[in-house]
């Protein structure tokens, strides 16, 4: 099977996927108690009011005919409009969506350029005290929860020591008069580091702890295969064992593991966002699911199941490119 055929029949699946999450969201959301039209206007307007709101965001309409439509629309593209900020949803993701993405990929940069080298020494070390001391640290970063991660780092590094800031996130692309003491490009990059850092930790911690783990545990699988024991009796260098013929191997348990904590960092992101106070998509589901915005719970939800399925899709892409034996068959993993 050729690749496009594969990315085609992998698109196809994902549509399914995308209207199984569109469905259950769809039901939970209006299972919820709550109405979002009295939390709109208030609880001291009157029926005909409430009646004339519910019925300009179709609201009064009977629930599979608001399925329908909400499936339609989104077919087309509309995410629908925002009952609480008046506004598209499509615009209010648009617009919180970079601060997001800007935190995971600083998280996920944190966490492999951390991970991947530990994971190394650990294993070319197993069983010596670096490898204890990583091992010990590995454990400590996935058991605990990156809310309490964040707390601890205001608490020291902003609140005792003062040396980063401990809200809000600083875009780097943003104009120097935006930024509150920056007159160059340079100072709106520097204030938008030393706002990353304490974010990036507090998100990158536990996906550095995963992947470490994982590629301690796969670089000794590899290390203690016949083809690398041959190489060292032939005299090959350890280094270059690593490098050529163990490194490359090792990698597709640790590809998983990065394509599945991507759901965790989205996820996390939320926690992160509330501690920091920093305006990305975490805030603004947050804000959606207090007022009751249907329109922005199911859109926020539809845009981060479709960022899933595109991460599962580029790893499950990336895996035939890392391990040639795998290709594109019907029977492939």
């Amino acid at each position: 099977m050729s690749l496009v055929r594969y990315v085609v029949r992998r698109l196809t699946q994902s549509v399914f996927v995308l209207w199984g999450v569109a469905t259950i969201t769809f039901l939970l959301v209006y299972a919820a108690p709550g109405d979002p039209i009295r939390i709109l206007i208030g609880p001291s307007a009157d029926a005909s009011t409430i009646e004339a709101v519910r019925a300009k965001y179709g609201l009064n309409q009977p629930l599979y005919v608001q399925y329908a439509k909400y499936l339609l629309n989104v077919a087309g593209g509309d995410l629908g409009r925002s009952i609480h900020y008046g506004v598209p949803v499509v615009e209010k993701i648009l617009e919180r969506f970079p601060t997001t993405l800007l935190l995971v990929a600083s998280s996920f940069a944190f966490a492999i350029a951390t991970a991947v080298p530990i994971g190394i020494l650990s294993a070319k070390r197993r069983n010596e005290a670096v490898d204890h001391v990583f091992r010990v640290l590995g454990l400590v970063g996935v058991s605990t929860p990156s809310f309490w991660i964040g707390l601890l780092l205001i608490i020291v590094f902003a609140y005792h020591l003062g040396m980063f800031p401990a809200t809000e996130l600083i875009l780097p692309w943003e104009s120097p008069g935006d930024v509150e003491g920056a007159s160059t490009r340079f100072e709106v990059l520097r204030t938008a580091a030393t706002h990353l850092v304490l974010p990036t930790l507090t998100l990158g911690t536990l996906q550095m702890a995963a992947i470490m783990r994982i590629e301690r545990s796969s670089m000794l699988e590899v290390l203690n295969q016949e083809y690398v024991k041959l190489a060292r009796a032939f005299g090959v260098p350890e280094r270059t064992i690593l490098r050529k013929h163990a490194f490359r191997n090792a990698q597709l348990p640790v590809l998983t593991v990065v394509g599945l904590q991507l759901t965790t960092a989205l996820g996390g992101s939320v926690l992160t966002e509330t501690v920091f106070d920093i305006g990305g998509m975490g805030t603004l589901i947050i804000t959606a699911v207090r007022a009751r915005d249907y329109p922005l719970v199911l859109g926020t939800t539809l845009f981060f199941a479709s960022m899933f399925v595109v991460g599962v899709l580029v790893t499950d892409l990336l895996y035939a490119y890392l391990d040639p034996r795998i290709s594109y068959g019907e029977a492939d993993v």
